[in-house]
């Protein structure tokens, strides 16, 4: 049987239509998926678009949703994930809505724009309806308005965008009958289909087979050269080299590529120490060592906001008044289910209010944010743009290959440049630790309905937002000794 999951897959790969069906067990370990429960989903809201519709609801057995969906039909206007089956094709449609005239399918993306897989999907689903005594009038892919500013309560009919694309999804027909005949001839095979890795393993989505298809590639190889486009790393690839030191002298590198090969043949670190010191001699203590926590809701939770917008919601500073003095530290989490905005910014100016550089990692980041927070707090402008004055950047000698070590592995992130310069601090250990699981254990908060589970969280939240601060002051003093 195809879903309409599976056959988007095969389109995507034929190898991994292959081993979604017949090797499941294959797929990537732990870890793909947040171990943090969200919200009410965009599918959810956007029934409310469609209100009083029966819900088919999903069960481990087919035929009960297939009944269910038959027996509604024609009683119920509006009906969601309604199922059906054609030709061992299954689909489930998001809203489907019945009109004098036949009815009108509605898929849900939480996108905010129509891509060619949207068709694809669409287009599937509309094979296995039509084919299974459906007379379809219209279909739409609703889509999230990225320009809707939210004020006041939530106004779903202006956060949506319904696009229609009936005129697509029919031209794409014969292409859909022509993969599903030979999709369902694929996980028929005997043999896994030989198919070699690609830009399809990330495209349009990250395969879950990866670490089956990529075991043999090499631990530290051409994929992980810095600044350089997928399509010539798997060039190199094919052509023979896949390690580093399988480069061919002729093959042009720039001088940062150049540098992390022979950093990694030779087992070294270079350090451009004049270039290192003219850097730390630019700062001025006292210093503050500041970091953000953003979360991207994709339903506007607070006025002034919109779809997929960076809310600011935790920071972190570390404060020397000098090189010898002992640290401080500052901290702000915001409270569950509250606009952090404006507490954000009135704790942040309150505690870097004496004079002192502010050092970051990344500097454009923070300074947009800041940016984006004197634009919604124009009381705080003024204040603001004094502390955006006093930013500089600790990622920049890192970047520009000042300090470069073949622990780094071409990259200059914090997560790389931590533990190569400083092996006995990691985030390896921490609960959180990496800003994807910040945003959403930030954004379980609200619907986790145990208080000792949502403690732990905020605990877990503070400590890996302290790393990132604790971190720059340690590669910092590692950079002053050098």
């Amino acid at each position: 049987m195809l879903s309409k999951s599976s056959f988007l897959k095969g389109i995507q790969c034929e190898k991994q239509i292959y081993l979604y069906t017949n090797h499941y067990d294959l797929r990537n370990g732990e870890g793909e998926d947040s171990k943090f429960a969200s919200g009410i989903s965009v599918g959810e809201l956007a029934r409310t678009l469609f209100p009083s519709g029966i819900e088919i609801k999903r069960t481990p057995s087919l035929k009960s949703s297939l009944i269910a969906t038959q027996y509604y039909l024609g009683k119920n206007p509006i009906l969601y994930e309604a199922a059906f089956l054609f030709n061992d094709c299954y689909t489930a449609v998001d809203i489907l809505e019945q009109t004098r005239n036949g009815y009108n399918v509605y898929e849900v993306k939480s996108s905010t724009s129509v891509n060619d897989t949207h068709f694809l999907d669409i287009a599937f689903q509309y094979y296995v309806l039509k084919n299974a005594g459906i007379n379809i009038r219209n279909i739409n892919v609703v889509t999230i308005n990225k320009d809707y500013v939210r004020k006041g309560n939530l106004d779903v009919r202006k956060l949506f965008f319904i696009e229609p694309v009936t005129k697509e999804v029919l031209a794409l027909q014969p292409t859909i009958v022509k993969n599903i005949k030979k999709f369902q001839k694929i996980v028929q095979l005997k043999k896994i289909p030989v198919v070699d890795i690609g830009e399809q393993c990330n495209s349009p989505y990250p395969c879950s087979f990866t670490d089956n298809c990529w075991k043999n590639v090499p631990k530290v190889s051409v994929f992980d050269l810095t600044r350089l486009s997928k399509k010539k790393k798997f060039d190199l690839y094919f052509s023979g080299a896949q390690k580093l030191e399988d480069i061919s002298d002729e093959y042009r590198l720039s001088y940062a590529q150049q540098l992390q090969v022979e950093c990694h043949i030779n087992k070294s670190t270079v350090i451009e120490k004049e270039k290192v010191r003219e850097f730390v001699n630019a700062l001025q203590y006292p210093i503050y060592y500041m970091d953000f926590e953003t979360f991207m809701p994709a339903i506007p939770q607070f006025n002034s906001s919109s779809p997929y917008q960076q809310i600011v919601f935790q920071y972190s500073l570390h404060y020397k008044k000098d090189k010898k003095s002992p640290m401080k530290h500052f901290e702000f989490l915001g409270e569950e289910g509250k606009d952090p905005r404006k507490d954000f910014i009135e704790r942040l100016l309150f505690d870097t209010k004496s004079i002192g550089d502010i050092l970051v990692y990344n500097k454009s980041f923070e300074i947009t944010r800041l940016k984006e927070l004197a634009e919604l707090f124009s009381a705080y402008k003024k204040q603001i743009y004094e502390r955006i004055s006093r930013v500089k950047d600790l990622m920049y000698p890192f970047q520009q290959k000042y300090y470069y070590s073949h622990k780094m592995n071409g990259s200059y992130s914090i997560k790389k440049v931590l533990p190569a310069l400083i092996p006995s601090l990691s985030y390896d250990e921490l609960e959180i630790g990496n800003g994807g699981d910040a945003l959403a254990a930030y954004e379980s908060l609200v619907y986790e309905t145990d208080s000792k589970k949502r403690l732990a969280i905020r605990k877990n939240l503070l400590k890996y937002c302290k790393m990132d601060t604790f971190a720059m002051v340690k590669l910092l003093e590692k950079l002053e000794k050098t």
